[in-house]
């Protein structure tokens, strides 16, 4: 992906392993979210392609991408303030009938089992990350923790293929991230979602990812365990500024 002359994203290819929690780190200006706007649609890119499980989607606008099983949080909660959080995740789910006046006026039964279906998938949905005590509140009055978590949810109303997550734990408290990685750790364990991760915490990488891919100056430096990268010297040169780091510390 280039800008003019600068090569935000050059050359960068790799795939993401079905079923599992990959983390995409590196220092600031690696390239990371350039990446994910392009896996998502937000950017389409110079040359390359993207590919969602063999079917070439480099080309599809954002939505079209939702419609295949691509979700995407933002490292600042995209939520709709005016509506509430039940009616934030609803927005999400898929009634697609109800968008046609004819299903609308004539096929109304048919309408209305399918958002039936969408408003008991949202009341799962909150019962799952414990947000029901909230259902009724403005998405706008939440917390920044409970936002992410809303961001979450809403990924989750179309049953994804593919989740893709900036920085979700970023300016939350400790017990909210805690609840957070608890959630995405059992989504991919009990329900076989697959997640791609950017996140500067090595340590909540550690705790979450089984593969890790850095970046840095819009290309893909390495990739391997959480232990094999941050002992590598190319990575403490280029993300921590050639001091030895220790997750946890």
């Amino acid at each position: 992906m280039r800008f003019g002359g600068l090569a935000a994203v050059d050359d960068v290819s790799f795939a993401i392993g079905k079923g599992i929690i990959t983390g995409l780190i590196g220092p600031n200006g690696a390239g990371k979210t350039t990446l994910f706007n392009i896996i998502a649609g937000r950017l389409f890119p110079t040359s390359g392609r993207v590919l969602l499980e063999g079917d070439d989607i480099t080309r599809l606008p954002p939505h079209e991408r939702s419609h295949k099983g691509l979700a995407r949080t933002f490292q600042i909660p995209h939520e709709f303030g005016a509506l509430t959080v039940l009616e934030n995740l609803m927005v999400a789910g898929d009634t697609s009938r109800g968008e046609n006046a004819f299903n609308a006026v004539l096929r109304r039964g048919l309408f209305l089992r399918e958002e039936r279906a969408v408003y008991e998938r949202a009341r799962d949905t909150l019962d799952f990350l414990e947000l029901s005590h909230v259902k009724s509140e403005k998405a706008g009055n939440l917390s920044g923790g409970q936002k992410k978590l809303l961001e979450l949810g809403r990924s989750l109303m179309r049953e994804p293929r593919l989740i893709l997550l900036d920085e979700i734990g970023a300016g939350i408290n400790r017990t909210l991230l805690g609840k957070i990685a608890e959630k995405i750790k059992r989504l991919n364990e009990e329900r076989g979602f697959t997640f791609c991760l950017i996140e500067h915490d090595l340590d909540y990488v550690s705790k979450l990812c089984s593969d890790v891919i850095v970046m840095a100056q819009g290309k893909v430096l390495t990739r391997g365990t959480i232990d094999e990268v941050r002992h590598d010297e190319r990575v403490i040169e280029a993300y921590f500024g050639g001091g030895k780091y220790e997750v946890g510390t």
